[in-house]
């Protein structure tokens, strides 16, 4: 069994796998010695780990890690050996969990060209073409969107996402609300536009927290239920063992 550990900007997600099976997910405000226990207590045969921290304490993870297993790997995109061509320039700079999210969605769907949108603190919009991660784009997310608006303005009130579908505000909250759900749709419709206008098959995958929001927004769309994220890096952990 594998321990998968995803310290993004505002949680941490520790996920025990046995195969490509997710057999539980942990999520906590950090992952440390008190989590790893509980966690190791209900499943002892985890045999390794595999961490990625955009928040750069995947130091203190490996710590943790290692008073109980013997194979812990730190995911570093420019160090780290993994199944996927990576064409992006400055490897070094390039977030952890973008790149196993392309390794994880070009694991389920092997043939096809892939978008993968992922709607977290920040939207990531990256490409797998011809078997290789090509790269992509980042933008602000939807939280971080609202806050924007609410911080560097003097009037404007604090809102947040909506499930709500308008073809314009009709107050102050309505506007901003729309305004930004409604902009991040459009954003995002261009890219699939552009991206669709591609030959071979087509592969669009939204995933992150916000990502509910969009998909009944946005059609031809896969929902990642198991994120890809977990899977690649699940993935890659795989890879460096078998290449020991």
């Amino acid at each position: 069994m594998n321990l998968i550990i995803d310290i993004g900007n505002s949680r941490a997600k520790a996920v025990v796998m046995d195969g490509d099976a997710l057999v539980k997910e942990y999520v906590a405000e950090a992952f440390n010695a008190s989590l790893f226990a509980e966690i190791m207590e209900a499943y002892p045969t985890i045999e390794r780990a595999i961490i990625a921290s955009t928040r750069g304490d995947e130091l203190s993870a490996k710590e943790v890690a290692e008073t109980r297993l013997s194979r812990v790997v730190i995911f570093k995109p420019a160090t780290t050996p993994i199944p996927l061509e990576n064409h992006y320039y400055t490897p070094e700079t390039l977030g952890a969990d973008r790149l196993a999210a392309a390794i994880g969605a070009q694991a389920l769907h092997p043939n096809a060209d892939i978008m993968i949108v992922d709607f977290g603190t920040a939207i990531t919009i990256d490409f797998v073409e011809g078997g290789a991660f090509k790269g992509g784009n980042i933008s602000p997310g939807v939280t971080t969107r609202f806050r924007a608006l609410a911080d560097y303005t003097a009037c404007l009130p604090r809102c947040y996402a909506t499930e709500e579908v308008l073809d314009y505000g009709r107050t102050t909250k309505e506007a901003i609300e729309q305004g930004v759900m409604r902009g991040i749709e459009q954003e995002i419709r261009g890219y699939i536009e552009s991206f669709m206008q591609k030959n071979g098959e087509k592969c669009v995958i939204f995933t992150g927290g916000d990502a509910k929001y969009f998909v009944k927004r946005i059609k031809n769309t896969i929902f990642a239920d198991c994120e890809p994220v977990i899977f690649g890096l699940n993935r890659i952990l795989n890879y460096n063992a078998e290449r020991i």
